[in-house]
């Protein structure tokens, strides 16, 4: 496994090129960096010739596997659906709860694997040690900002407070025009319908547009939501 840290929360620009424990490298790089997308390809817009790179998912979900046996069931999928169709996995990096389940099914199902953790997590979480990379960030805005910077589009999955918080940012980032990536919720027992009806309600209450709320889009089956961010 390769594991790089982030040595600044944006701005930074510093890299040092050291030998981790696997010999393959422990970059420190700043979070505005450009060219090199940490996933050890080239990054290639689209608009122009040059090499493609494999797309990227990150994936929001819970830290914990919940009491539901269908959440496991669901981030299971997740992952290894994923992995079958030649993309690559971004996730919070954890080795615990429905985030390990949707790595290791990717990992077990031949994926590549990107993981992007806090130092303090790392120690609480136990980051996961079996990742194709893991990238030890200085903080949870950080983690945040490079799981968005990485991903060309992303699966939200049952989770808590921090799923939550990495929703609201994409969508946020979304409305004032920082990027176009596309968002989908795979929920199929309608965990999320409670969150989405308060949504409608806030719309209803003229606090958010139409359009920024579209930008939500709710979807019964994990092979459903991965279409939409084909």
């Amino acid at each position: 496994m390769t594991v790089a840290t982030t040595g600044a929360s944006a701005g930074g620009g510093r890299d040092d090129d050291r030998r981790g424990d696997d010999g393959r490298g422990d970059h420190r790089h700043g979070g505005d960096r450009r060219g090199d997308d940490g996933r050890g390809y080239e990054a290639h817009d689209g608009r122009g010739s040059g090499p493609r790179r494999k797309r990227a998912i990150a994936v929001f979900c819970g830290a914990k596997t919940g009491n539901e046996p269908g959440f496991r069931t669901l981030a299971s999928e997740a992952g290894r659906t994923i992995a079958e169709r030649g993309w690559t996995l971004v996730y919070g990096g954890g080795g615990v709860g429905l985030m390990a389940v949707t790595a290791d099914a990717a990992l077990a199902a031949g994926g590549e694997v990107v993981g992007v953790i806090p130092d303090l997590l790392m120690r609480r979480e136990a980051g996961h040690p079996g990742l194709t990379r893991l990238e030890i960030v200085t903080d949870m805005a950080v983690r945040k900002q490079r799981l968005i910077e990485l991903a060309d589009g992303f699966l939200i999955l049952p989770g808590g407070f921090g799923t939550l918080d990495e929703l609201f940012e994409v969508v946020t980032l979304r409305q004032l025009g920082l990027h176009e990536k596309p968002l989908a919720l795979a929920d199929p027992d309608g965990y999320w319908s409670l969150l989405l009806q308060h949504c409608r309600a806030m719309e209803r209450a003229g606090l958010v547009a139409s359009q920024d709320l579209t930008t939500i889009e709710s979807f019964a089956s994990v092979r459903e939501a991965l279409d939409r961010l084909a």
